[in-house]
């Protein structure tokens, strides 16, 4: 058995004693974690620097991996709010008497172990791990080189306070940055029952090419806001300000800004706030003929469509129809977030209808992407694709279901 086998199996062994804590000892732990979160600010800035120092700051990653104050204020109460859930455990989802006496149940259970890879985002270790205990299941996390000194500091602080209360360590564990150790994941069937990537489109494509475990995909976000004949102007102005610039490194930020042509007049306006906070404007020939000269507009290419920015650009997509906004959505889209501005009920109703997306949106930004948002307390990732899980992926999210089965000597015939 290699290293990594053992690993495995010790989180495999140690996870099922999770399913039996009580819902109380669990939220105690996590109010011990966000606690001991906060005291040690100082230490895990001082990790996360180590990490920052070897990264360029203008890499678009480098938001993602920044750790503050504020920040771990904020990933706090997240867990917090992990705690203050329902527990999402031993729910009876159906339940039904045979007529030969059998009592059915159809009952909520932990995936088991859930594995998760990772890039340069700290955060996501507390964030996981509160989901993961909270849902009964145990972890092996694998997070990139450009977060380990930060991903370690947080995972003493996890097994502290596990430690603390007499519970297994073993059940959640972070593996080595090498990627000798993605690659034993992405094969320990048996030990591990679901993984879940959370990061680049390249990342993604790696896991769902290479694994042989069960993979849930946490995609990356190419996001459409449509502008439409009817929008109003302010509304549009705040809305696509702030997909845009809110946090431009993170998955639900916008990337393309679809625009109807009878509104290229009120392009300067709408783009003024953008071109304040330095964004860089790809627009298309129509919307670049529209537009006054400035060093942050270029025109596009066909690569600007289909791209995940993760920074402070974005591309202008000019149409005549929302039928042709629909076509491009579909074209390019990655199935994580899109919307709509428009004060049309038609055209909202169509559009939320038929964007095939994991959240869909009328006049509002698409910021609000994320299960702390969606009231769901911290979540694991936005899942993009179809099967289990659709949005942001939470505590209900990591649960499957068994049928049990009470009888009282009863024979097949």
């Amino acid at each position: 058995m290699t290293e990594y086998q053992h690993i495995f199996e010790e989180v495999k062994k140690a996870s099922r004693k999770l399913t039996g804590l009580a819902n109380d000892q669990v939220n105690f732990v996590l109010h011990n974690l966000a606690a001991l979160a906060v005291e040690n600010t100082a230490f895990l800035l001082a990790e996360n620097q180590k990490d920052l120092d070897q990264m360029d700051s203008e890499n678009p990653m480098y938001d993602r991996l920044l750790l503050t104050e504020e920040r771990i204020q904020t990933i706090a109460g997240e867990i917090i709010q992990v705690s203050a859930l329902p527990s999402p455990l031993h729910h009876i989802l159906e339940s039904n008497t045979l007529e030969n006496g059998l009592k059915i149940e159809k009952t909520t259970v932990p995936l088991g172990v859930v594995g998760i890879i990772y890039e340069a985002r700290p955060n996501v270790t507390f964030d996981v791990f509160s989901l993961a205990l909270k849902s009964g299941n145990g972890l092996v996390l694998k997070g990139g080189s450009d977060a380990d000194h930060s991903n370690r500091a947080i995972m003493t602080l996890i097994h502290q306070v596990l430690e603390n209360h007499s519970l297994p360590t073993s059940a959640f564990q972070l593996l080595p940055a090498e990627r000798a150790a993605t690659q034993a994941l992405l094969e320990a069937v048996g030990a591990v029952d679901v993984i879940i990537p959370r990061g680049s489109q390249g990342l993604i494509n790696f896991v769902r090419e290479n694994a042989k475990v069960p993979v849930i995909e946490t995609g990356a976000g190419i996001v459409h806001t449509y502008v439409d004949e009817t929008a109003d102007l302010e509304k549009a102005r705040e809305i696509v300000l702030n997909s845009k610039t809110r946090r431009p490194s993170v998955c639900n930020s916008l990337d393309c800004m679809i625009i109807h042509e009878s509104r290229l007049s009120d392009l300067n306006a709408l783009l003024a706030p953008l071109l304040e906070r330095g964004v860089q404007i790809f627009a298309d020939e129509q919307a670049f003929a529209a537009l006054e000269q400035h060093d942050n507009i270029s025109q596009a290419d066909q690569t600007h469509f289909g791209t995940e920015f993760l920074s402070l650009k974005m591309s202008i997509k000019t149409v005549s129809s929302l039928d042709e906004a629909l076509d491009h959505i579909a074209a390019y889209s990655s199935k994580h977030s899109e919307a709509i501005v428009s004060e049309s009920k038609k055209n909202i109703h169509r559009f939320l209808l038929e964007v095939d997306a994991a959240a869909v949106y009328e006049n509002a930004s698409t910021a609000f992407t994320d299960g702390a948002q969606f009231g769901l307390g911290a979540e694991i990732g936005i899942s993009t694709q179809k099967l289990h899980a659709r949005g942001p992926m939470a505590l209900k999210e990591l649960c499957s279901y068994k049928w049990v089965v009470r009888g009282n000597g009863q024979v097949r015939t």
